[in-house]
């Protein structure tokens, strides 16, 4: 592919125990997997957080990652590997999460795995594309995957599945953020009782994506909050700390405990009486092109949608992070790295 640049801009981590980055340039990526796809980048979104990873998870981050930050990205195949034979071809437009033990997509060509992509719905454009896939994917397999909730009452017509499904009340902390919006919005598709936890000025938005109740933590805490009527059989947690420790007051007997920050019997308040045979689950995000796929048709299909907070150009990375890790995002942050209309 001659006609392929020599060089890229890329976005790196100048160390596993600083948040500093720079923009330079290197070579272009060289698939090296049986699976690479090799992908123009078009724009890409990153994670609440990611940075510390490397230095907080060791055992799961390699020393020898090459430290390009930003795992979900939006654009377009240039190639595929030799000896594949599937649905996909250049020029395909695809996005997917990129797992996060490989370089990321902060640069304007990335390597993905065929197990990863999936195509972008017709009606999803760069910006919206790249602030779905870690957001959405989190969501999908808390529910669904961990939370027992069955996937199969997202469909019309699906009525046992939507009946089984209407007799769960779920709790969801940090409703408005990438993840907590996209779970609203699937649990509530899905047939059940939603309460959102978020602050007094996005209480109207939570609502928007689809929860019955709402709680405004900065009025009431959930063990305030919590009471044997208001109990619920799920908690998909987004935040962590004492806000996990308070899920403990709110979840049923029996329930569902899951959370994306911490195990939840980590936080588990020593005098707490009760809460017999509550499973809790603690797990990180697969990325999957299969639930990516699922995902994309109930988009085409007008029934959910990401949410982006902010949108900034490839060389605004550093007010980007910075809103990012604000804690005051309603929805992803997205970096424009190509440049093109929409």
């Amino acid at each position: 592919m001659s006609w392929l640049p020599l060089s890229m801009k890329t976005l790196l981590q100048l160390s596993p125990h600083s948040p500093s980055l720079t923009l330079t340039t290197s070579p272009l990526p060289v698939p090296s997997h049986p699976s690479d796809v090799l992908i123009k980048v078009y724009t890409t979104a990153p994670c609440k957080g990611e940075l510390t990873w490397a230095a907080a998870f060791p055992d799961v981050i390699p020393s020898t990652k090459t430290p390009v930050p930003s795992q979900d990205l939006a654009g377009v195949i240039v190639s595929l590997p030799p000896a594949y034979t599937g649905g996909f071809k250049p020029g395909d437009k695809v996005y997917c999460r990129i797992e996060a033990t490989r370089p990321g997509a902060a640069r304007e060509y990335a390597l993905a795995r065929l197990s990863e992509l999936a195509l972008i719905p017709e009606n999803l454009g760069w910006i919206r594309a790249a602030a779905t896939p870690l957001s959405s994917l989190t969501a999908w397999q808390a529910l669904f995957t961990h939370g027992g909730l069955n996937k199969e009452g997202l469909l019309e017509g699906k009525y046992p599945a939507r009946e089984d499904n209407a007799k769960k009340r779920v709790l969801i902390t940090g409703a408005t953020g990438g993840v907590g919006s996209w779970a609203v919005q699937l649990a509530a598709l899905a047939g059940c009782e939603v309460v959102g936890l978020c602050g007094p000025n996005k209480i109207a938005h939570v609502k928007e994506l689809g929860a019955s109740e709402v709680v405004n933590y900065k009025e009431t805490s959930l063990r305030q909050w919590a009471s044997p009527e208001r109990e619920v059989d799920v908690v998909l947690d987004m935040v962590g700390g004492k806000t996990l420790e308070g899920c403990w007051f709110a979840i049923k007997d029996q329930g569902k405990m899951v959370s994306i920050c911490a195990p939840p019997e980590s936080a588990r308040p020593s005098h707490l009486v009760g809460k017999e045979g509550v499973k809790s689950n603690f797990f990180i995000v697969e990325p999957l092109g299969e639930d990516l796929t699922e995902i994309g048709q109930l988009i085409e299909a007008g029934k959910v949608r990401p949410t982006v907070d902010s949108v900034w150009s490839f060389e605004e990375y550093g007010p980007a992070f910075e809103r990012l890790e604000s804690g005051q995002t309603t929805g992803k942050v997205v970096l424009r790295v190509a440049d093109f209309d929409e």
